[in-house]
């Protein structure tokens, strides 16, 4: 049950201008004036605890900008890929916070709330008939967390969807309390022909994210074309290749069209690292 402040809080992200707001966010997050992009970084490092010595730049005068700060790249050694070769690998740091199967179209955003694939990926019910019977994994952002997504299998791009929406916040608390958050907020669905059949990564947007970008596209925004068909391309991406990066905290989906089998220690409000093993293949 909802607390009396988690109920207040959902009630201002449905009065505020959720848009707006992260617009104005972002443009401050962009601002490259010395004194008050070192001000928000050093503040974001002592609030979040934040570790620069496995990050590429180490000290928060190398940064452009907050977002250059935010989106920063990490030494190779930080983060250790699975070595076996037939591990799908969680695609980002995060909290594991729900997986498992899809059944009869439905799978679980939170203890008591489900929510549909065809709603997920833009009322296509064809498309989301195709997972029928597949797994999930959701995988919430944190501030504190690495903001890069990668590939968790290897596979061939062959449509973009971009669906705009609302930007609620995807905290545990609000994904307890909004039905259907995440097929209502802005994403992304990023669909992949692999060697085990299709794959679903979905960059869902949240509440003062500034943006989303993948390695083929520099921004997404309501302006974006809603579909875009890369079937005819040759967009190959090897596991753990980056695929893109959120521009703040905010939530990856990853969806399956054949049953997987995720590691027997893994529960729901784990904490997991990019590279780190979620199943074998």
């Amino acid at each position: 049950m909802p607390s009396y402040s988690d109920k207040t809080f959902f009630l201002l992200q449905k009065i505020m201008p959720q848009h707006q707001l992260s617009r104005l966010i972002g443009k401050v997050a962009d601002a490259k004036t010395p004194w008050l992009k070192n001000l928000l970084i050093r503040q974001a490092i002592r609030t979040y605890n934040i570790d620069l010595s496995i990050a590429e730049r180490e000290q928060p005068e190398q940064y452009s900008s907050f977002n250059d700060f935010f989106t920063r790249s990490l030494k190779p050694s930080a983060r250790p890929i699975c070595e076996q070769a037939s591990a799908i690998i969680s695609p980002a740091d995060g909290i594991l916070s729900q997986f498992g199967s899809i059944t009869n179209d439905q799978f679980i955003q939170a203890k008591g709330q489900n929510y549909t694939t065809s709603r997920l990926l833009g009322n296509d019910y064809t498309l989301a008939s195709e997972f029928s019977g597949g797994s999930f994994a959701t995988i919430y952002l944190s501030p504190s967390d690495y903001h890069r997504v990668h590939m968790p299998w290897g596979g061939r791009l062959i449509e973009t969807r971009y669906i705009p929406g609302k930007l609620f916040s995807v905290n545990q608390a609000t994904a307890d309390g909004i039905p259907e958050l995440f097929a209502r907020n802005e994403r992304l669905v990023c669909i992949f022909e692999t060697s085990k059949g299709k794959m679903a990564v979905i960059l869902v947007g949240a509440m003062l994210v500034a943006g989303i970008e993948t390695s083929w596209r520099d921004h997404y925004s309501p302006a974006t074309r809603a579909m875009e068909d890369f079937s005819e391309q040759s967009t190959n991406l090897e596991r753990a290749d980056e695929l893109g990066l959120f521009k703040f905290g905010s939530t990856v989906i990853l969806l399956f069209n054949e049953s997987i089998t995720f590691d027997k220690p893994l529960t729901n409000g784990d904490k997991i690292l990019m590279g780190e093993r979620l199943s074998l293949a």
